[in-house]
């Protein structure tokens, strides 16, 4: 009987991964992989993927194997490991095979979409230099190719285009491509989903244009501006076009393969692309879009009037399906189409030509609610902003989605939120000139007959972001305007049978009132009483968000802090919380509201009459998982105890409630396995330890030390062992004796506890990040024990911290240890060089372990008293003029590599970066002149010239049409809009450290003494100082009106 060919054999393996039996997947996945080293592997594959009797899911298997073999191994060279050579003609089989494929009339597009990443991967390596014919295969094949060939090679060609292409080649082929995609694009003879593709490619070519245009400038523009010059006539003309009659929904559904289907879905798509290729070509030319902006504003504005019955027939009325894409990725539905031109008309506001006719009309009238576009803007944003009947419906099941959407954290950017946006543009532009634009058009729509509560809801919505907008830049909003908004508001809420009106009216109302301070409180007790009289939970729970406004407003009298409390709990404990505990919005929202009313009056977490410290850790304890829901308790639990702590007396009585709660989730938490619980209860602990008394409140240590040591000498879990080991740290602070004088069940006393958990926490077993507190509190330990209570412990603990310092590597947790160091350096240098020079680590000096860690990673700290503890030790070191130190070599500056060549990883480990070897001397004297131009705030002056200079290079007057540079993210949709504020929120983009004066005086002065008195031959290191760093020094230190050195 004759052997399986190599075909059969992959057959049979390609067709036993798609098991659903464990055991004959995994065999045959081993087998392939151990098949691949045959020379015949890749054929046998790319053969039977050409196969059309083949299984469709097995040729797509295939071809996702062979495309991961051609990427790992087809050039020879690869960073991950050893490569499998592949014959030159297997290569020119693959070559020829794959693109033949690829441009096949083979109806499958998932077959024909997966040779083209094939023939991508290979045309990354082989284009041009080894497969020059392909592009002009490609080229010659598109203009009489068939439907089906067409889809293949403008498939092909959009990979070249966006992976292949070097800017050399481009400048050689771009007018040839960009001639045969338009070709393709103009033929209305063509499917409107092969036009779509074309325009496509076509826009990729900007991404291309948008790479080399600063080195190319004229050539670029001008070959841009002729470009678009040509395509501009068929991009209006297609975009005034009419859409053909609308499917029936379940034709629709089937997209672009089907021909029922094709005119509409297939017009959609083309529209589509050609309105992501003007945003492209704003974002990359925008000076060559400028004097077209005008037309595409009025076109695009016309477009989305006419489109506005269709789309609320399909989804508002309707719950048609939306967001969908082909398989080609080009996304062809009418939601899409909708998103872009609203994003698209909304960059238009800012375009110079299209303000200035704007303008012009708005002087001709009595005011901005008397001009007519902006009435027509607002009836436009408002029938687009309508709640879609699939939202309506999933908020009905589950309000924590409601609430994702109006905290717009949710990724779901639709039609609705993008009108959000384009109010916000007209807002930074008329300022309270679009509030009154829209109070004018939401009157009419509230006082019609004809109105329905989605158009008086969507009203609102739109308000509720252009207020939030105002809020969040405090612009003002004049009370005559919050009132009359306010009087709509109230028919909002007494509407029975229309809860999401409600429960939008009382979000409104919420916004409203902080520009209202005299507003009337029965509003504000409508509010408290909804939380649990209405009978809609959509309403319930933006009551309970609205209250969060009332409160900023700070119009919240002190008697109605309970009954806002008390409507929180009422709320919560009618339902099952185990229910709540993935409902992670809702989460958040309870607690913010809980927070603020915490916040009206701390004392009442101490009250007898009030259980909102409870309430609060009862949502903890539910949402424990949750990162933003922990950071709120905390945040909640600080400005309690911060507040409480000036008082003794309240400080003492909110041990007295909490300690049992945070100690007993230590149990709960250890018996149900519940690490984030433990991790929030500790956390818990060390704030309220951090803001504790002096002395801490009798019996506090022997309440929470016990099981707080047992925690931690059980688990090896960082985010348990770092708050956990900052409590103590804080303990020792505040009341050393108390700990120093408690004792666990076996009689130790509260020092030699101590000095367990840091011998634990020194020990190999536990990461260096989850260790990162130990030396902050071995420090403390060290002072405020001293030699007498520590004896020979103290000798033992500073070597055990060294010795951990030669291997440690984790940022924070090296800093950690160096403090120990530097804290006992600031009064006994002498002393810890001396007890440095007497140990050994490793056969090396002490001294040469830490002073070579100490320096290095110095200019690397974290924390203000750190630095500055860290400078003064460092100082004080140098002063000591120890030949001892002085012997010392360490890390110097980085040598820069003659050659600017790119180095690959693998390459870089094989070259690591050198460093010249300086005496330890020197080496501190180069770091207190880095932490000195860092305390004076030099860095981060020079980072925001640097930004304006830049900036001042890209003005060129059309700043309120432009985007920002296009160097990582396409910024020209509103869709990432959620993303970059959260992104913002964390931090500012500027990590420089800002000025410190006091660190700066002292660094001053130290080196004014260094080069006065020559303290430690300071002349000597002086000379051995760079260029720069001496004129640094010199430059500061003139301020001072003296001279460094000589």
């Amino acid at each position: 009987m004759a052997q399986p060919t190599m075909e059969d054999q992959l057959h049979q393996l390609l067709t036993d991964t798609h098991s659903s039996s464990e055991g004959p997947r995994k065999q045959a996945e081993l087998h392939l992989k151990q098949a691949s080293t045959n020379p015949a592997f890749p054929g046998s594959l790319a053969a039977l993927a050409s196969h059309a009797s083949v299984a469709p899911e097995v040729r797509q298997s295939a071809l996702l194997i062979l495309r991961t073999f051609v990427e790992k191994n087809w050039s020879g060279h690869d960073e991950d490991g050893p490569t499998i050579a592949i014959d030159e003609g297997v290569k020119e089989q693959l070559r020829t095979g794959m693109l033949e494929l690829a441009t096949s009339a083979d109806a499958d597009r998932k077959i024909k979409n997966a040779a083209s990443y094939v023939v991508s991967k290979i045309a990354n390596v082989d284009f041009p230099e080894y497969w020059p014919n392909l592009l002009p295969a490609l080229l010659l094949l598109i203009p009489n190719a068939s439907d089906a060939q067409l889809h293949g090679a403008l498939k092909v060609l959009s990979d070249l285009v966006e992976d292949s292409l070097s800017e050399d080649q481009f400048f050689s082929v771009a007018r040839l491509i960009t001639t045969v995609v338009y070709d393709v694009s103009i033929n209305v003879n063509r499917k409107g989903s092969l036009r779509a593709l074309a325009v496509s490619v076509f826009r990729s070519t900007f991404d291309i244009m948008d790479m080399v245009k600063d080195e190319h400038g004229p050539e670029i523009k001008g070959f841009a501006d002729e470009v678009i010059q040509a395509w501009s006539p068929f991009f209006m003309d297609t975009l005034k076009k009419a859409l053909p009659p609308r499917p029936k929904q379940e034709e629709g559904f089937k997209g672009l393969r089907d021909e029922g289907a094709e005119s509409w879905s297939g017009i959609i798509a083309l529209k589509l692309q050609i309105v992501k290729t003007l945003m492209k070509i704003k974002m990359v030319f925008p000076a060559i879009l400028l004097p077209q902006s005008p037309a595409l504003f009025s076109t695009i504005w016309e477009e989305l009037s006419l489109l506005q019955d269709a789309y609320k027939g399909m989804y508002v009325d309707n719950d048609e399906q939306g967001r969908l894409e082909d398989t080609d990725g080009l996304p062809y539905t009418l939601d899409f189409l909708v998103l872009e031109e609203l994003d698209f008309f909304s960059s238009c506001l800012r375009a110079p030509p299209v303000r200035e006719e704007l303008e012009k009309r708005l002087q001709s009238n009595s005011g901005v609610s008397a001009t007519p576009w902006v009435g027509d803007v607002m009836k436009l944003a408002v029938g687009y902003a309508h709640i879609g009947k699939e939202e309506e419906d999933l908020w009905d099941i589950d309000v924590n989605l409601f609430l994702t959407e109006e905290t717009s954290v949710t990724t779901n950017y639709t039609a609705r939120t993008a009108c959000g946006d384009l109010l916000v543009k007209l807002g930074e532009w008329l300022n309270q000139g679009a509030l009154e634009g829209l109070l004018t058009y939401t009157q009419a729509i509230f006082s019609s007959d004809t109105a329905t509560w989605r158009s008086r809801e969507a009203a609102l919505y739109l308000l509720t972001q252009l207020t939030t907008d105002f809020l969040d830049l405090s612009k003002e909003i004049a009370p005559e305007l919050a009132n009359a908004f306010l009087a709509l508001v109230d028919y909002a809420i007494n509407r029975p049978n229309e809860p999401l009106l409600r429960a939008r009216g009382y979000l409104v109302s919420a916004l409203l009132v902080q520009y209202l301070p005299d507003v009337s409180l029965a509003l504000l007790d409508r509010t408290i009483k909804a939380v649990n009289a209405d009978e809609a939970e959509v309403v319930k729970v933006s009551c309970i968000r609205a209250l969060q406004g009332f409160m900023k407003a700070r119009i919240v009298p002190a008697d109605r802090q309970i009954p806002i409390i008390q409507s929180i709990s009422d709320f919560l404990y009618a339902k099952d919380l185990t229910d709540i505990e993935d409902a992670d919005d809702l989460l958040v929202t309870l607690v913010e509201s809980l927070r603020d009313a915490i916040a009206l009056d701390p004392r009442i977490a101490v009250s007898n009459e009030s259980t909102a410290l409870d309430l609060l850790f009862v949502l903890a304890k539910h949402g424990a998982a949750n990162f933003q829901l922990t950071m709120l308790v905390n945040e909640a639990f600080e400005e309690v105890t911060e507040s409480l702590a000036q008082s003794s007396e309240a400080y003492t009585a909110l041990c007295t409630k909490v300690l049992p709660s945070l100690t007993g989730a230590f149990d709960v938490g250890d018996m149900t396995g519940d690490n984030p619980l433990i991790e929030l209860a500790t956390e818990l602990l060390a704030v309220l330890t951090e803001k504790g008394s002096e002395p801490l409140p009798p019996g506090f240590v022997a309440a929470a030390l016990p099981k707080l040591n047992r925690l931690l000498m059980a688990t090896i879990e960082g985010g348990i062992l770092r708050p956990g080991v900052e409590a103590i740290k804080f303990m020792l602070m505040h009341d050393h004796q108390q700990v120093f004088a408690w004792q666990d069940e076996s009689q130790r006393y509260g020092l030699e506890v101590c000095l367990i958990i840091i011998d634990k926490l020194l020990g190999p077993t536990i990461e260096d990040n989850a260790a990162s507190e130990v030396g902050g509190l071995a420090a403390e330990l060290v002072e405020k024990a001293g030699q007498e209570r520590l004896g020979p412990y103290l000798e033992q603990l500073l070597k055990a911290v060294a010795s951990r310092l030669a291997t440690a590597e984790a940022a924070p947790f090296i800093q950690s240890l160096i403090l120990v160091f530097a804290r006992l350096s600031l009064v006994g240098a002498h002393d810890i060089v001396e007890f440095l020079s007497q140990i050994q680590i490793n056969g090396q000096s002490g001294l040469q372990v830490v002073l070579s860690k100490w320096l290095e990673h110095s200019i690397h700290f974290a924390g203000y008293d750190e630095i500055r503890q860290n400078v003064i030790a460092l100082s004080k070191i140098y002063s000591l003029n120890d030949q001892r130190v002085a012997q010392t070599m360490v890390k110097g500056d980085l040598i820069i590599p003659a050659s600017n060549k790119i180095m690959t990883r693998s390459q870089a480990k094989l070259n690591p970066d050198q460093y010249t070897i300086i005496p330890a001397p020197l080496k501190i004297c180069k770091v207190l002149i880095e932490e000195l131009l860092s305390a004076s705030g030099h860095s981060a002056s020079a980072s925001q010239l640097a930004n304006l200079e830049f900036a001042d290079e890209e003005n060129d007057g059309n700043d309120d049409w432009e985007d920002l540079p296009n160097s990582v993210l396409d910024l020209g949709l509103g869709s990432t809009k959620a993303d970059l504020m959260a992104y913002a929120n964390e931090g500012s983009a500027n990590f420089m450290r800002q000025r410190d004066d006091e660190t700066q005086a002292y660094l001053v002065e130290f080196f004014l003494k260094a080069g006065r008195e020559d303290v430690a031959g300071f002349s000597g290191v002086y000379a051995l100082l760079s260029e720069e760093e001496r004129g640094k020094l010199n430059e500061l230190a003139g301020a001072a009106g003296q001279q460094v050195s000589q």
